[in-house]
């Protein structure tokens, strides 16, 4: 196991069989050492810096029937919600205020918002704030689409690929394309934004060997941002009696993905957060190195309801700005406001 890691520390690979090994392995021996090289390759990519995002969830309707997902189309108990071009920006005046200089604007798949609307969005932002970076995550969409987002001021585009595996893909999703899926990310790495991917741990029937074949696409992709999350079974769904992801395999996921892409950036997501008290904490220690505290109304919060037990649905943008900074600081880490961009990415540039 202490060779495994070693050897992915020092060649940011493995072949399919050894990272399946460790998958199978990891829990009884060389957790602790994975986690220590994790942070030892985060802190040479980018310090003990946490880059802090405003996410501003602006729309729960949703056109996709995925079948874990509170917000899927096939939730009729859920109560609708959808954001003005006015309220959008109310919250990004907030956001600037408080000092952030990305803002994260997540929706279900809402054909509401016609590529013109997205546009306008994005152009508002850009002219009212040119310093700040764009990211949008609101699904899967046509090559011109991105391309006219891109243009208009886009910088990233979060699109989680949630399993590398087709056939757990298809189990999961009722009228998502896994094709389509995977060309969208494509078509995103070729526009030229900075590419956000990734996966659920813990979805029900997901296999050590789905996991590993994750880990191996992200390599093969090279996002400059990855997602991981636990798994969370939602009281709407068919998967409300099932467990849900372990923080455990969801901290192995972070900190392998730290070592395949060393200059990745990973969040500690709020689903983290939800399994456990410091579950966002341990996935930083673990490689993660963003947050995104929510910037939405506090009224709307909880009708964008992904999962059971979200946390942070009441309080107020600068509480949640200030809280999650205190227990970062607390961890040992610093936090940095900036754009945050991949440092890969703006070496290409």
């Amino acid at each position: 196991m202490i060779k495994l890691i070693d050897k992915l520390y020092k060649t940011n690979n493995l072949e399919y069989d050894e990272l399946v090994y460790i998958l199978n392995n990891i829990e009884e021996f060389g957790k602790e050492y994975l986690i220590e090289k994790a942070h030892e390759t985060r802190m040479r990519a980018y310090g003990d810096k946490v880059y802090m995002r405003g996410l501003i969830e602006f729309t729960n309707y949703c056109k996709k029937c995925c079948k874990y997902c509170g917000i899927s189309a096939l939730n009729k108990n859920v109560e609708r919600y959808r954001l003005t071009l006015e309220e959008i920006l109310l919250c990004c005046e907030m956001g600037y205020n408080l000092g952030y200089r990305t803002f994260v604007l997540q929706g279900g798949e809402d054909d509401y918002y016609s590529d013109d609307m997205i546009i306008e969005i994005i152009i508002a932002i850009k002219d009212k704030y040119p310093d700040v970076a764009i990211t949008l995550s609101i699904g899967e969409k046509s090559y011109d689409s991105y391309e006219r987002y891109h243009r208009a001021g886009a910088d990233r585009y979060l699109l989680r690929h949630e399993t590398a595996s087709r056939e757990l893909f298809e189990r999961v999703h009722t009228n998502s394309s896994y094709d389509n899926r995977m060309e969208c990310l494509w078509n995103l790495k070729k526009i030229g934004y900075q590419v956000g991917a990734g996966f659920m741990v813990g979805i029900p029937t997901q296999t050590k060997e789905d996991l590993a074949q994750d880990i191996l696409f992200l390599k093969k992709l090279e996002p400059e941002m990855v997602g991981i999350g636990p798994f969370i079974p939602h009281k709407d769904t068919i998967y409300k009696n099932e467990l849900g992801g372990t923080l455990e395999d969801t901290i192995t996921m972070i900190a392998l993905t730290r070592l395949f892409l060393p200059y990745s950036l990973l969040p500690a997501t709020t689903a983290l957060g939800t399994i456990h008290p410091l579950g966002r904490e341990q996935g930083i220690k673990a490689g993660a190195n963003v947050v995104m505290p929510n910037l939405s109304p506090t009224n709307v919060r909880e009708k964008y309801s992904l999962y059971d037990g979200k946390i942070c649905t009441g309080d107020e943008a600068a509480e949640c700005r200030y809280c999650i900074e205190k227990r970062i600081v607390s961890s040992g880490f610093s936090i940095d406001m900036s754009r945050g961009d991949n440092v890969k990415w703006r070496e290409r540039r």
